[in-house]
């Protein structure tokens, strides 16, 4: 089916379309207007600039989720009465579909890469879209804006929940809330505020939290609509889950979360056991590499912030030889190190963050080893782990001043694993 225009956007297409922002989000956004006959011109802060001059020959800005909400381009386009949105609210216009939304500080991408799978295995239409890579305009272009049966599958992180004017997901899944991101929102709270936009736009109060989203909520003294809220941490065993990847924590709360949802949506129970006997989990989220001299060394690159690592070492019996460290995204680092004491035998920091991180380890009584490099960490866990240890790269921080992102920053920890390996 082709795409068409919504009415309420025709008047604003009549003009071209600025678009913020020259990435992934930004592509989609012209894949649609190309759809359509359209025009987009982007501006970037790499490239073109967007000022008042400019401002006036565009109907409409979509933003991409990096340009913040207070950004001086969206000021501009405002006081020259351009309407703004934000790339998922464009394509939100253009899709016939229903659309479940996945949110959470953890797990938000094996979710909807989990749902979707087990959508597809009851024979349903369903794409994965979102910050999961593949952004929900780029899925509208290819799909023509999708049917009423297809689902879309959409990962949305707080940098896209925060702005949302348009889309009304027909059901939310809100995995877990932890402190994120501090660079970018004001404090805890406005991180929270910027998912619960995404709680209070949900069709028909179709909203199911976690456990630690409750216990936040409940803080702020705010109330999740429906009271729809499972029970993700602390389950008993499940003896169907043993041969799945779903059969410990953390993993095993995204299946909770699933499995909730399609209870609540009346469809058969037994299939979210069919699909995880069959489901993998992506590259870099807790992944055993290999072992060399009796150590275990585990690529846990997707891990960005204090809860994810925090979920890695409680995996283990015995304290880890832990690599840490990268970019900072804010946060209560004090804290943090901490908490990890009794976790780890000794932690290996690499990055911009690794001197801070070394003072605030110092002060927690936490024994560090400042490498600043990956090589230098891998090398240098090497040479203290002994056998029956584990070694596991559960950095908590951006990759972005090292590597171009996670996957780069795990390639480059598996390859420099494996040359251990054969170097012996």
């Amino acid at each position: 089916m082709p795409l068409t225009i919504p009415e309420q956007l025709k008047a604003q297409l009549s003009k071209p379309v600025a678009i913020f922002g020259e990435g992934l989000s930004g592509e989609g956004v012209l894949a649609v207007l190309r759809a359509l006959g359209l025009t987009g011109v982007f501006y970037d802060e790499k490239g073109l600039n967007f000022d008042q001059h400019v401002a006036k020959d565009h109907g409409l800005v979509v933003f991409s989720p990096g340009f913040e909400s207070n950004h001086p381009w969206l000021a501009v386009a405002c006081n020259a009465e351009v309407e703004c949105m934000c790339e998922m609210d464009f394509a939100s216009l253009f899709w016939r579909g229903q659309v479940v939304a996945i949110t959470g500080t953890n797990g938000k991408t094996t979710l909807t890469e989990f749902l979707t799978h087990t959508l597809r295995m009851a024979y349903e239409v369903a794409h994965a879209a979102g910050n999961i890579g593949r952004p929900f305009s780029k899925l509208v272009a290819e799909t023509g804006g999708g049917t009423e049966d297809e689902i879309a599958v959409c990962e949305v992180s707080s940098f896209q929940a925060e702005t949302l004017q348009y889309l009304k997901p027909d059901s939310t899944i809100w995995i877990n809330f932890a402190e994120d991101h501090l660079d970018r929102h004001p404090n805890i709270e406005g991180y929270f505020s910027a998912k619960w936009n995404l709680v209070t736009r949900t069709k028909n109060e179709a909203v199911l939290v976690g456990t630690s989203v409750q216990a936040h909520a409940r803080k702020l003294n705010r109330i999740v609509p429906g009271m729809y809220w499972v029970k993700s941490e602390g389950v008993k065993p499940d003896l169907k889950l043993a041969e799945t990847p779903f059969v410990d924590y953390p993993q095993r709360e995204n299946f909770e979360m699933a499995a909730a949802w399609w209870k609540k949506t009346k469809r058969n129970m037994e299939m979210p056991y069919t699909a995880a006997a069959c489901f993998r989990i992506g590259r870099h989220r807790f992944q055993k590499v290999l072992e060399y001299e009796g150590a275990t060394y585990w690529n846990d690159s997707k891990a960005t912030n204090f809860h994810a690592v925090e979920s890695a070492v409680s995996y283990f019996d015995r304290p880890v030889w832990l690599i840490l460290g990268g970019q900072s995204k804010g946060g209560d680092l004090a804290a943090f190190t901490s908490r990890l004491k009794s976790k780890v035998a000794e932690v290996f920091l690499i990055g911009e963050v690794a001197k801070e991180l070394a003072e605030h380890c110092e002060a927690a009584g936490v024994v560090a080893n400042r490498c600043e490099t990956l090589a230098k960490a891998v090398e240098a866990a090497a040479k203290e782990a002994g056998a029956g240890s584990h070694v596991v790269l559960s950095p908590g921080f951006a990759s972005f001043d090292q590597f171009s992102g996670y996957e780069d920053r795990g390639n480059n920890f598996e390859k420099l694993v494996r040359e251990l390996g054969s170097a012996s």
